[in-house]
């Protein structure tokens, strides 16, 4: 069995070296039979692995003793998968391919532990940011805050006042009361007046605007004088 004349981590030429071992067919073996399939497994057993810690420590929709059984179960599937990549990419070296499967298993161990710390360290710290922040914020509004006291109109013995608005400080109150006047129009009774043919004395709209007397009609002017407000100064 011919061993191979590079380092493994001469990726381009121990590439080409596979590829023409492979394609030679005085050579013993198909290494590109073993590494391509090899490199899948493990390919996707890892992908499956990054899953299911995701869910189990990051997401947490999965327990721990599931996730961690889980992750036993797809280990064996990782390893063997790149002890097969490695097999054919060291082309039949059996030491340099369980010390290229050892290398890569550690690395890739390696990553996924340095990733999960720098996501729980990233994620604490951007939310002790985030609440520090709102903490900041809401420390800094004001503590005024207007208070309205409605005033009743039909409370016996108090003015029509309207809201009287209250600002409240750190240790000191202002009051301003804010004063609405409130005009209501009230509905005037019509007034007696006297009958121009016969004097009777009489309200208009009482009778129907007729005089109950004599049964004359009520001229207009006198239902005008009826109905319009008694001036004041009459009293």
């Amino acid at each position: 069995m011919p061993e191979s004349q590079y380092r493994a981590r001469q990726v381009s030429a121990k590439t080409q070296e596979v590829v023409e071992y492979d394609h030679d067919d005085s050579l013993p073996g198909k290494p590109l039979h073993i590494l391509i399939p090899g490199g899948l497994v493990a390919l996707a057993s890892l992908a499956v692995i990054i899953l299911v810690v995701y869910r189990t420590w990051f997401s947490e929709e999965l327990n721990q003793g599931t996730g961690l059984l889980l992750v036993a179960l797809l280990a064996p599937f990782y390893v063997g998968g790149v002890f097969l990549f490695s097999y054919g990419y060291e082309l039949y070296n059996i030491p340099r391919a369980l010390r290229l499967t050892a290398i890569i298993v550690f690395f890739t161990v390696a990553s996924v532990v340095i990733v999960a710390v720098l996501f729980f360290v990233l994620g604490a710290g951007g939310k002790g940011l985030s609440e520090s922040s709102s903490n900041k914020k809401s420390s800094g509004k004001s503590n005024v805050k207007p208070k309205s006291v409605p005033s009743s109109s039909s409370s016996p013995g108090f003015p029509n006042l309207g809201p009287v608005v209250i600002l409240g400080g750190p240790g000191q109150t202002h009051t301003r009361e804010v004063t609405r006047e409130v005009v209501k129009e009230v509905p005037v009774a019509p007034r007696a007046i006297d009958c121009p043919f016969c004097g009777r004395s009489y309200v208009p709209a009482d009778e129907n605007y007729a005089c109950p007397a004599c049964g004359a009609a009520t001229p207009k002017e006198l239902i005008e004088e009826s109905q319009a407000p008694k001036d004041r100064t009459e009293n």
